[in-house]
This record gives C-alpha cells, structure tokens and sequence, in this order.
C-alpha cells in the first residue's frame, strides 16, 4: 500500500535537487503534492502528471509570510487539509570567512532559510491544528549539527532549524502533529554541484570525509523525508535525522 494515498503534501522549493526528488516521492507515494517554488515549478509538475501521478505548481517566496498564507489558504481552498509539508527551500551564503559576509547576504539567507522555515511551518501548523494533526519535517543540514569555513549565515540558520524544530515539536506532539528534521550531507544538486565547481578540489575533499565513499543522491533524503511523514514514524518528534553517509561520526 502507498503510504501517502489520499493525502494531500506541500513541498517547497521544489524546482530541483532534494525539493524536486521529494515532491516526485510523495507523487509516487499516492499524494496530491503542491511543488512550491520562487519561480513556478510547472514543467516539474507537468511531468508527473503526464506520469500518472498527482502534481501541482504554485509560485511562491517563502521568505514573505503573505505569500506563505496565501499558499496554504489555496491548498485548504482546494484540497480541504494539508496531511504532510517539507519546509526545504533554501539558498547558500557566497563562500567567505564570516567577517567578510555582508549584511545583505547575511539578511537573504536569514530570510529564506530560516524565516522561511518559521513562515511555512506557521501556517501549516495552524491548518493542522484545525484538522487534527499532521507531519512536518523542515530540512536542515549536517551543517545544521556541525561547521562549515566560509559558510557561517548558512550554518547559524541550519543549526536554528533543528533548534526551531525541536521547540515546535514540543509544543504541537500531544496535538497530533509531528514535526522533524532532516540533515542531508554533501549531495550532489544543483547547489552542491555549483559549490564544487566553484572549488574544485572539494568533491575530493568530501568524499575522503564520508565513510559511505561517496556523495549522496537526492532520492535519499526523500526515502526518508517520506518515511518520516508516513505511519511507520508515528513515534518520531523533535528529531533530527542525519542522512550523511557517516560524516558526521567519523
């Protein structure tokens, strides 16, 4: 059985690399997904529903909570519920050391990778309350548990997320809504693939760091961003799952 049939999931940015592989998940998984994006994901979502499955783009800046509301006020509209939300778009920091980032880099990726999260989760958390429950998972990063030179606005907002998650997940675990986190290592998207190209003798670097050998593949992190919204992590709250290939404990 899909374990997403008959729900209704909210994946944004979307457009490419993990957004794009988790929405394509929940669509095989039986879910109506929403694939949300700054620039309107129609030819992602279009693809899916020539597949066979359920597909629908919306554009959307998450970092601006009207336009936030107004996407889940058109999913309730539309679908009547909102059963599963990734909170995943995200932009990276120009590589430089910290006293170097300037205030409106350092503003941009506050505004998007954390207030974003804060946003989405605001007013899918209030739909859900509504409806009695639901899952959340907010993607941070093995960042998110760890550093990182020349990245610190993206890093500080990482570890706010698990933060974030962790005290929301408190708040909303007895009301039937499980919120978690997950912390992709190295993987190779589009932003993964301009970084290294940007530095060339980092995807070495990264690979003699990971014990799996290797860089990860989007369709990992959506294996488990759908296991952590599905029945089978009824008891997960609050955590923060690393799919890193190991870097992390070596």
């Amino acid at each position: 059985m899909k374990t997403m049939e008959n729900k209704v999931a909210l994946v944004t940015g979307a457009a490419q690399g993990i957004g794009l592989a988790c929405a394509q998940a929940f669509a095989r998984e039986g879910a109506d997904v929403i694939l949300a994006d700054l620039n309107k994901p129609e030819e992602q979502a279009q693809k899916l529903v020539d597949s066979g499955l359920k597909a629908h783009a919306r554009a959307c800046d998450v970092s601006d909570a009207s336009q936030v509301e107004k996407l889940i006020c058109w999913i309730v509209e539309k679908f009547g519920r909102l059963d599963a939300a990734l909170n995943n778009a995200g932009v990276q920091t120009p590589q430089r050391p910290m006293a170097e980032i300037t205030d409106d880099e350092f503003d941009k990726t506050v505004a998007v990778d954390f207030k974003g999260v804060w946003n989405c989760m605001r007013y899918e958390i209030l739909q859900m309350l509504k409806q009695g429950g639901g899952a959340i998972v907010n993607t941070s990063s093995q960042g998110g548990v760890t550093g990182f030179p020349g990245q610190a606005a993206y890093i500080a907002c990482k570890h706010a997320v698990i933060g974030l998650t962790r005290t929301a997940a408190l708040d909303y675990a007895a009301k039937g809504i499980r919120i978690n986190a997950v912390c992709p290592g190295v993987i190779l998207t589009p932003m993964a693939e301009d970084l290294i190209r940007r530095n060339p003798d980092l995807e070495e670097k990264f690979v003699r760091d990971i014990p799996a050998g290797r860089l990860g593949r989007p369709e990992e992190i959506a294996d488990a961003v759908i296991w952590l919204c599905s029945p089978g992590a009824s008891f997960m709250a609050g955590h923060a799952l690393l799919v890193d290939g190991g870097f992390t404990i070596r």
